[in-house]
């Protein structure tokens, strides 16, 4: 690597970590001034030390979200300040001057903002998943003691589980009731309920994989059969974790693309599965995004007077914002009927790219030497 190379990267990496110092910080700063009356709840059954710790560790995996919902920006931003600092101080005409192409300048920029893009990916695909039972925690929440109703959560065999209390410390359901299902072959996507599993209670036995019940007790929908005490219950994809996070709303976005195929496989409706496709589709599209809304604000960036710096940021994140809000956009769009048309979330997945990588690839050609 050359001394340009050194020099340019270093800035760049100074302007990225306040960039993600400033708007990670920011939006921590925001959150618990608005939920510091959440976590007060807590506070005479932690004490005052262990209530900090819990806010502590309550934010710092929220980081992980914060981190993959502004990548894009904080990479612009980063590349804002380190090349309007090389302008400010006249670098950047010295650069150019010398015989140095500004498609050079920017080369090492590309090569790091590629690799934070694989962090990010790397964070969406394998560290996001390995934590999703904690990121779903409410900010009352304490980690073990967390207790609460499921209503027809569906496991992999199609079966519906209902119980008025989970407990999380002792991962038990209270007086469950299991609605069994198979899947009816003449009728595609379609149910039928054949029978009804109650007991007193469930506890997950981590040993075997099922759920040991207490005074379990089987109930056909056949009249001719005689109910059947049943021990245990076999939900391969239903564990402890996942009752966690499946009972929250928009949960698929913590999962990673193998366990979104998994789950697709599974859902019976149309748009639960277009849901699940638009979120397989974003996690290719959402790298690509990013790379190009810097590739977008690039070009505008490499100025030579520093007076015009200031228009040339403003453009820039412009740019960026127009990319950000149409992405946020097909994202709401990708599961809906538009003018009566079906669904088709792969469209709304790759129309931002179709849109804005044609221009960043002619700002990029016309990009002045």
């Amino acid at each position: 690597m050359k001394i340009l190379d050194r020099y340019i990267a270093k800035n760049f990496l100074i302007g990225y970590a306040i960039a993600f110092c400033v708007l990670i910080g920011l939006r921590l700063i925001i959150e618990l001034f608005v939920n510091l009356d959440e976590f007060a709840e807590n506070a005479e059954f932690l004490g005052t030390r262990a209530l900090m710790m819990h806010i502590v560790v309550f934010y710092a995996l929220r980081t992980t979200l914060y981190f993959r919902d502004i990548a894009g920006v904080i990479t612009v931003v980063a590349a804002a300040f380190s090349l309007g600092r090389m302008v400010r101080n006249n670098e950047l005409v010295a650069i150019i001057a010398s015989g140095v192409s500004a498609k050079r300048i920017v080369g090492p920029i590309l090569f790091l903002v590629i690799f934070f893009t694989a962090l990010a990916v790397a964070n969406q695909e394998f560290l996001i998943p390995s934590i999703s039972d904690r990121l779903v925690r409410d900010e009352d929440d304490v980690e073990g003691k967390e207790s609460y109703a499921v209503w027809y959560l569906a496991d992999g065999n199609g079966s519906l589980i209902c119980s008025p209390r989970y407990d999380a410390e002792t991962t038990t359901f209270d007086h469950p009731t299991i609605i069994t299902r198979q899947v009816v072959e003449s009728r595609p996507g379609i149910l039928d309920v054949t029978g009804r599993i109650s007991a007193d209670a469930a506890t997950y036995n981590p040993g075997t994989g099922n759920w040991d019940l207490l005074n379990g007790l089987y109930v056909s929908q056949d009249p001719n059969l005689s109910p059947e005490v049943r021990k245990s219950y076999r939900a391969p994809d239903l564990v402890p974790k996942d009752i966690a996070l499946r009972r929250n709303a928009g949960y698929d976005s913590l999962l990673s693309s193998r366990q979104l195929a998994a789950l697709a496989a599974q859902k019976t409706k149309v748009k639960d599965i277009a849901q699940l496709l638009s979120q397989k589709h974003f996690r290719i599209t959402d790298p690509l995004i990013n790379l190009t809304m810097l590739m977008v604000s690039l070009p505008v960036l490499i100025c030579r007077d520093p007076r015009t710096m200031k228009s040339a940021i403003l453009v820039s994140f412009v740019l960026t914002a127009a990319c950000f809000v149409t992405t946020f956009v097909c994202k709401m769009l990708a599961t809906e009927v538009i003018f009566g048309a079906r669904v088709m979330p792969e469209l709304w997945a790759w129309l931002p790219i179709f849109i804005f990588l044609p221009i960043a690839f002619i700002e990029l050609d016309s990009m002045k030497t």
